[in-house]
C-alpha cells in the first residue's frame, strides 16, 4: 500500500468481515469477492462462507489450518520467484458479479428450481481458482430441455441455433476424445462393437450443453500440451470457454426449471452429463469449492430422473432405471445387417454418469460423515442377481469392482450410526463391533479370491477388435490385471476405514500397518503406468494419513513425479490433506482424530475422485 499515510509492512490487522484466510492471519482483507486482494497477491485459497469454517475453532484444528496456509504462502513465494505465477493476477481475470451468498442445499432438500437462475434476474456467478486465477462457477446450474424423439434441439430459442463448428473447435473437441477422455478415464473403453465413444462425439455435435462442457476443458489441457508459452491469452480462452459453459447450462435449466421432468429426459441427461464433466475438470485443476454444488445437482437431476419413471406404477428401484434408459432409446443407429443395435447417446451418458455419480456419493459421504444419498439404491443397481452382471458396473468406468464400493459406503453408515449413538450418549460397543465384523468378513472373503485369482474377469479375454487399441501411441489400453490392482487398493483402503471408525485412530496398530504397507506395495511396485494414481486418490489418502515416516518419505515423490501438476489437483490435494496430518500428528486427543476430521481439514467438501 502506497502513499504517506500506509501502514508498515509489519503492522498486524484483523478483518471481521473479510475472508476467513484474511481473518486466519489477521491480516486486513479489502472485501473484493470471490477473491480478495491480499489471497489474489499471495496466489492462496481465498475462504469466503457465511458459516464460519469448521476449522476456525480457536484450537488445533485453526492452528492447523495457519500452519498449512504458511507453508502455502512460502511454497507460492518460491513459485513466484520461479517465474510460474507471473502475470496470473486476479484483476486481469473473469470479473464477475458479487458472488452469490446462496448455497445449493444438500441434495434431500434441493431441487432444480434451488439451481436454476429466475429469469428476471441478472446471473449471478460463483468462482473457482487456479493458481489465483478466476472462472465463473456453476453453483446456480443451468438447463436444457431436448423433445424426445428430436435431433437433440433445444427447445429455447437461445439454444436452438444451430452453431456450426469452427475449425479450432474441431481440433478442440478431437482432443478431448482421443486424450482427455482416456487420461481422465483410462478405465472406460467401451467395446467398439456397441459403439465405443462414439456417444460422446454424437453429444459434441448436436448439444450446445456438452460442447460448451467439452471445450472450456479442452482449450485448458490444450494450451498445456503444446506448452503454450502465453499462459494469460491460454488461460483468457478458457475463462470465455467456462463463460459460455454456464450460460448454456444456466439458460438450459432455466428450459426445464417448474417442469415435469419426464417432458424433458434427454435434455436432462445432457445436462447432468455435463455438470459431472465440469466437477471431474475442476477438480483436475485443483478446485474443489464447487464440488458441494455439483454434486447436489447432479443429485438432484438423477433422483428427479429416477422418479419420474414411477409416473404410472410404483416399481423397483432397478426397474425405474431400466425404464430411464429405455425411454432415452430407441437407438440412435444400428449396423446396416441391423444385427446390432447401438445403445443411444442418452443411453451410453446415462449409464456413465450414473456411475461416477455413485462413486462421488460413496466418497462424499466419507468426508461429511453422513450416509450416501443413493444409499437404498446401492443394492439394486450395483449388486448381482443370480450371478448376473449389474445394472451398473463400476470397473468398467472407474476400475475399481462394486463391492468393495458398496462396503465403504455401508462403512459411511456405520460411522453416521456412530456419531449418532455418541452424541445421543447411548453407544453400545458390542452392537458397533458385531455390525462392523459382517463388513469386514465380506471385504476380507472377497479381497481373498481377488488376491488368489479366483475372480474371473471376462473383460480380460481378448477381442479380435483389441488390434485396432492395442498399439495407441499415446494411451494404450489398460490391462486388466490394472482393474484387479486398483479394486485391491480400494479394499485395503476400506479396511482401513472401517478399523478407524471401530477403533479410533491407531496409526501404529499392526492391522492398520499390514494394509498400508499392502496399498504401499501395489502403488510402489505394480501400479503402471503411474498416471493411474489419479484413479485411487482416495485409497492414496486414507493410506496416507495412517503412513508412518518411512511411507511418507514415498509418498511425496510419488505425487511429485507426476506432471504437470496442473493435471493432478486430486492427487496434490491428498497431498495436502496427508501432510496436514503428519505435521500435526503430536497435536490434539487422538481420541478425536478420524479420517472425516482429516478430509475436512482443507474446509471444503474435497472430493477424492
Amino acid at each position: 500500500m502506497d502513499g504517506p499515510h500506509a501502514p508498515s509492512q509489519s503492522t498486524t490487522f484483523r478483518s471481521f468481515n473479510g475472508c476467513w484466510t484474511c481473518r486466519l492471519r489477521r491480516k486486513k482483507c479489502d472485501e473484493k469477492r470471490p477473491l480478495c486482494g491480499g489471497c489474489a497477491t499471495l496466489h492462496i485459497d481465498c475462504h469466503y462462507t457465511q458459516e464460519k469454517p469448521e476449522w476456525m475453532d480457536g484450537g488445533v484444528r485453526q492452528e492447523a489450518m495457519a500452519e498449512r496456509v504458511k507453508q502455502e504462502v512460502k511454497e507460492k513465494a518460491r513459485r513466484r520467484r520461479n517465474g510460474e505465477l507471473a502475470g496470473y493476477t486476479h484483476e486481469n481475470r473473469f470479473s464477475s458479479s458479487e458472488a452469490s451468498t446462496h448455497e445449493v442445499s444438500v441434495f434431500p432438500q434441493t431441487t432444480l428450481r434451488t439451481l436454476a437462475t429466475p429469469p428476471d434476474d441478472p446471473p449471478r456467478e460463483k468462482s473457482i481458482r487456479h493458481n489465483g486465477r478466476s472462472t465463473p462457477a456453476c453453483a446456480e446450474l443451468p438447463t436444457m430441455s431436448f423433445q424426445r424423439g428430436t435431433s437433440c434441439a433445444l427447445t429455447s430459442s437461445f439454444l436452438t441455433e444451430n452453431v456450426p463448428f469452427t475449425p479450432s473447435d474441431t481440433i478442440l473437441l478431437m482432443f478431448y476424445i482421443e486424450h482427455m477422455l482416456p487420461f481422465l478415464f483410462p478405465f472406460y473403453q467401451p467395446p467398439l462393437l456397441q459403439g465405443g465413444r462414439a456417444w460422446i462425439l454424437e453429444m459434441m455435435m448436436s448439444s450446445p450443453v456438452v460442447r460448451q462442457a467439452a471445450l472450456c476443458q479442452s482449450s485448458y489441457f490444450f494450451s498445456l500440451a503444446r506448452g503454450a508459452a502465453n499462459h494469460d491469452k491460454a488461460w483468457e480462452t478458457v475463462l470465455s470457454q467456462t463463460r459460455d459453459a454456464f450460460e448454456v447450462l444456466r439458460r438450459s435449466l432455466q428450459v426445464i426449471e417448474g417442469a415435469n421432468i419426464g417432458d424433458h429426459i434427454h435434455g436432462a441427461v445432457r445436462i447432468m452429463a455435463s455438470i459431472m464433466q465440469v466437477q471431474r475438470f475442476e477438480i483436475s485443476i485443483l478446485s474443489f469449492d464447487n464440488c458441494q454444488s455439483h454434486l447436489s445437482a447432479s443429485l438432484a437431476l438423477f433422483i428427479q430422473l429416477m422418479d419420474s419413471a414411477q409416473e404410472d406404477e410404483p416399481a423397483t428401484h432397478n426397474a425405474r432405471f431400466n425404464s430411464v434408459l429405455a425411454r432415452l432409446g430407441p437407438s440412435s443407429w444400428t449396423l446396416p445387417d441391423h444385427s446390432i443395435q447401438m445403445p443411444s447417446a442418452e443411453q451410453a451418458a446415462f449409464s456413465f454418469s450414473s456411475s461416477l455419480l455413485l462413486l462421488d456419493d460413496i466418497v462424499a459421504s466419507t468426508v461429511l460423515q453422513e450416509p450416501p444419498k443413493l444409499y437404498e439404491l446401492h443394492h439394486a443397481l450395483l449388486g448381482r442377481f443370480d450371478n448376473s452382471e449389474p445394472i451398473i458396473n463400476l470397473e468398467t468406468a472407474v476400475g475399481c469392482q462394486n463391492w468393495v464400493l458398496v462396503q465403504i459406503g455401508e462403512i459411511a453408515m456405520l460411522d453416521t450410526w456412530k456419531q449418532q449413538c455418541k452424541s445421543a450418549g447411548n453407544l453400545d460397543i458390542m452392537q458397533l463391533v458385531h455390525k462392523a465384523t459382517f463388513i469386514k468378513t465380506s471385504l476380507e472373503t472377497s479381497l481373498k479370491r481377488l488376491d488368489t485369482g479366483l475372480e474371473i474377469n471376462s473383460r480380460g479375454i481378448s477381442n479380435p477388435l483389441d488390434v485396432f487399441t492395442a498399439d495407441s501411441y499415446q494411451y494404450p489400453k489398460i490391462p486388466a490385471d490394472q482393474r484387479v490392482l486398483v479394486t485391491r487398493v480400494w479394499a485395503h483402503a476400506a479396511l482401513l476405514y472401517l478399523y478407524v471408525v471401530v477403533s479410533g485412530w491407531q496409526p501404529a496398530s499392526v492391522e492398520v500397518r499390514h494394509h498400508v504397507g499392502q496399498i504401499m506395495e501395489l502403488i510402489s511396485l505394480q501400479l503402471s503406468p503411474p498416471r493411474l494414481l489419479r484413479t485411487i486418490v482416495w485409497p492414496f489418502c486414507v493410506a496416507g494419513c495412517l503412513a508412518g515416516p518411512l511411507e511418507q518419505v514415498q509418498l511425496r515423490p510419488m505425487v511429485n513425479a507426476l506432471q504437470p501438476p496442473s493435471m493432478f489437483g486430486a492427487v496434490r490435494k491428498a497431498l495436502d490433506i496427508m501432510e496436514n496430518v503428519w505435521r500435526n500428528q503430536n497435536a490434539g486427543n487422538p481420541a478425536n482424530r478420524d479420517l472425516a476430521a482429516c478430509f475436512r481439514s482443507q474446509g471444503n467438501l474435497v472430493l477424492l475422485v
